[in-house]
């Protein structure tokens, strides 16, 4: 654990208490900061994001057990540790503050390496929960997505091949070869989808072999665009590359190709029929930008706060009804951290949105 990055908050009347407890714990590099009354401490609490807080009962206006109501009825600090270091030792005061949402109570005078050793576990526990929090809301989200992405292709594979047992004996030869083409781009599309979830889950397990080399990027569009040509058909949108058919990027090819698909899928889900999606690319020496922009409707600066977040529900319906999880932006995210690069968005409600990432150049 490296106990330099941690912020506590100490909360007592009295310089010398401070002073103390600072001493005491200073030489674990814990960064340290003060409050002398309650209404500083949540003031600063607002103004910082510390780790933990060490919380006198006893101070003239504002108590300890009020501060941490107040701090424990906001959402924001549900997960922010307050161990109580007071000389106030009676039952009904550790009984307030363990129901205030204290999970600690140390009594004063207290002792150096026991105030130190519950301080280091109760960072800890943070950590730790803090973890798990994170690693359920990823395994929520992967069942969920292979719950409701999965069933649109394999949907697509029932229904062709229904077809076909249908009209096997009376379909001409060239209906039966196009439900072959579709029965086989749904196939693909499904095994595509299965791939980018288990190179995600890679990602999560931090398995995933990144291996960049160069690659033609319009080589890369085109094979995304061939994928989704079912979608792009049926929406009746145009999907116009104007990027330069030489441009070489330096990327890991299967990332590359899942960051293309989820965004081009994300355009044409937001797009109206008839509508457009243009790629565009510029390069300089250092990156290479990428901005996939459709003409389609739009998002508000809310929305556009929540996408690439996992613990934000940013799945909307799509202009058909399309319906998604938004695990596809959280790829992208991911994969392009992986590349050292950035991704952001530009929208307007009613006039569409732009995605971009920027992939750096190796040297």
């Amino acid at each position: 654990m490296n106990e330099e990055s941690h912020k506590i908050l100490i909360v007592d009347d009295l310089p010398k208490n401070i002073q103390v407890v600072a001493n005491t714990l200073q030489p674990a590099g814990y960064n340290i900061s003060f409050a002398q009354n309650g209404e500083n401490a949540l003031d600063l609490c607002y103004k910082h994001d510390f780790d933990l807080i060490l919380l006198d009962i006893m101070m003239p206006g504002m108590d300890g057990i009020e501060v941490c109501r107040r701090l424990k009825s906001d959402p924001q600090f549900k997960n922010l540790p307050i161990i109580f270091l007071t000389a106030k030792n009676d039952i009904e005061s550790i009984t307030q503050a363990f129901e205030a949402g204290g999970v600690d109570y140390v009594s004063k005078p207290f002792k150096g390496a026991e105030l130190s050793a519950r301080v280091k576990t109760h960072l800890t526990l943070k950590k730790q929960k803090e973890t798990l929090q994170q690693l359920n809301a990823t395994k929520d989200k992967f069942f969920s997505i292979i719950a409701h992405d999965l069933k649109s292709p394999f949907t697509g594979l029932l229904g062709f091949a229904e077809l076909l047992i249908e009209e096997s004996d009376t379909a001409k030869p060239e209906e039966l070869k196009q439900y072959y083409q579709l029965l086989y781009k749904s196939a693909k599309q499904g095994f595509d989808l299965l791939s980018s979830l288990l190179e995600w889950s890679q990602t999560q397990s931090s398995s995933i072999k990144f291996s960049p080399d160069t690659y033609n990027l319009c080589d890369i569009i085109q094979e995304n665009i061939n994928l989704l040509s079912n979608i792009i058909h049926d929406k009746k949108i145009r999907v116009k590359c104007n990027i330069d058919k030489k441009l070489k990027v330096n990327a890991d090819a299967n990332m590359l190709k899942t960051i293309i698909r989820n965004l081009i899928s994300n355009a044409l889900k937001f797009t109206n029929p008839g509508g457009e999606i243009q790629l565009n690319a510029t390069s300089d020496l250092n990156y290479t930008q990428i901005e996939v922009r459709d003409n389609g409707i739009g998002m508000d600066e809310k929305t556009m706060n929540k996408l690439f977040r996992l613990d934000e529900n940013s799945s909307r319906k799509g202009t058909n009804n399309e319906t998604g999880t938004g695990l596809g932006l959280i790829i992208c995210k991911e994969f392009i951290q992986q590349h050292n690069g950035e991704i952001w968005v530009e929208s307007e409600m009613g006039k569409g949105s732009s995605f971009f990432f920027s992939l750096p150049k190796l040297t």
